[in-house]
């Protein structure tokens, strides 16, 4: 590893998850925003977190090893996977503020421990890497945002279906092979599912024999962790399609890999620009990620040209326009945005309809953005948003992270003041937020309850 790299040690990733804080009954951050100003100017887009997590279990796989950039290392999530892995005997260093290496020459432990495990779902990630190397693993069962039952049966049967054995005992998935590791497999999902294909992907590159996962995920974030696998030495065929196909390898090897920019970072800039007004340019974000998102903004009112690797963001100068959003598996519209539309879709003319068909707990929002002046109503697992002439700043609180921004992006056109409590949830998830809407104009500030 890097001699000139700084050591990240497990406490003090530890220190810094501000859920810990709260525990222990100190004062939390708050975001105060005066709604009003328009955004003009540049904003850099951030590694995507959905794409990071993932990629950083992959240093589980192999002895050598792996440098990231573009890693948007200041998320709360990135630290607390980070934990996660050290915990593990993952070694990490941090080479400059977006670039991490990791290594797991040997491991200390095989146990992903609960207090780590509850603070964000994607923990359970841990779990193919280690069955696939080692054999052997213990990951209690995830937590994270309170916005379905996101069960983990998806992963646990088949993983069965390769050969593991797995128990439930005392909240801990209990897993392991018998000689001879893990075996390939035909699987085919019953549904849909980012983090069991992302799983499952990491278990089969070492396992013997081909596996072939059906009805897997295609989201771009599934693309870009095959490439780095395939980096590494994997063999992996029909990324980007629903039926993947892995060949098991002995051994992989460490690599570079960049992170792929984040596309739901991107859409809600997107949808801030529109809603303040203003020209804002995205730099190093990807139109084609979002390719389910562009047509609904455009036909609300929104205009988006792509400018070499930039993506530059403006009003047409006419009021925004309704329409109706149903959130689908990729290519279709992300469940990550639906908050963030159902925010544009407040002071829209007219009525729009969001349908929500991924996670059945995903409108408690809705009561926040409604404190705040938004008209809507919900039914089931769709909702009908009638358009507003103006929002009200209020103190609101985040339940979830897209929640938590698309209460940033109410305030950011409220009128008044508007304080946003529980913002550890934004930090999961969103780097340098103040930074990045005051630099554009935006009245934001932190500050303590």
């Amino acid at each position: 590893m890097t001699q000139a790299a700084q050591i990240i040690s497990f406490q003090d990733i530890k220190d810094t998850r501000a859920e810990d804080r709260k525990a222990g009954g100190l004062a939390m951050d708050q975001i105060k925003i005066r709604g009003g100003n328009r955004l003009n100017g540049n904003i850099r887009i951030s590694g995507a977190k959905n794409a990071a997590l993932p990629l950083l279990c992959t240093s589980l796989l192999t002895d050598t090893p792996i440098t990231f950039s573009n890693m948007p290392v200041s998320l709360g999530d990135i630290k607390t996977l980070s934990a996660v892995l050290a915990e593990l005997g993952t070694d990490i260093r941090l080479i400059d503020e977006n670039t991490m290496e990791l290594g797991t020459p040997t491991l200390k432990s095989k146990r992903a421990p609960y207090e780590l495990v509850r603070k964000m779902r994607a923990s359970v990630l841990v779990l193919g890497p280690l069955l696939g190397r080692f054999g052997e693993a213990e990951v209690s069962l995830p937590g994270g945002c309170a916005i379905g039952t996101r069960p983990v049966d998806l992963h646990i049967s088949a993983l069965e279906e390769m050969g593991a054995i797995i128990t439930l005992e005392d909240g801990y998935v209990k897993a392991k092979t018998e000689q001879g590791g893990l075996v390939g497999a035909d699987i085919k999902f019953a549904k849909v599912s980012v983090g069991a294909t992302e799983n499952i992907m990491m278990a089969a590159v070492l396992a013997k024999g081909t596996t072939t996962l059906h009805n897997a995920a295609q989201e771009p974030e599934i693309v870009d962790l095959g490439e780095c696998l395939i980096k590494m030495g994997a063999k992996i065929s029909g990324l980007g399609t629903s039926t993947i196909t892995i060949d098991g390898v002995p051994a992989l090897h460490g690599c570079d890999h960049s992170v792929l920019p984040d596309r739901i970072e991107t859409g809600t800039w997107m949808i801030a620009t529109a809603l303040t007004g203003g020209e804002v340019t995205l730099e190093n974000g990807r139109l084609d990620t979002l390719t389910a998102l562009i047509d609904p903004l455009r036909k609300a009112g929104v205009q988006i040209e792509e400018r070499g690797d930039d993506i530059f963001v403006h009003r047409n100068g006419k009021p925004l326009v309704g329409t109706d959003i149903m959130t689908e598996p990729y290519p279709g519209f992300p469940t990550d945005m639906q908050a963030q539309f159902m925010t544009l879709l407040t002071l829209c003319q007219g009525a729009g309809m969001v349908t929500e068909t991924i996670f059945e707990n995903r409108f408690m929002h809705v009561p926040e953005l409604c404190r705040m002046g938004a008209d809507i109503t919900v039914q089931g697992n769709s909702a009908i948003i009638r358009g507003v002439d103006t929002l009200k700043g209020a103190e609101v609180m985040a339940t979830d992270l897209r929640a938590s921004v698309a209460l940033v992006l109410a305030a950011l056109v409220a009128d008044g003041e508007t304080t946003i409590n529980r913002v550890y949830h934004l930090d999961r998830g969103y780097e340098d937020i103040v930074k990045k809407l005051g630099a554009c104009g935006a009245d934001i500030r932190r500050a303590k309850e």
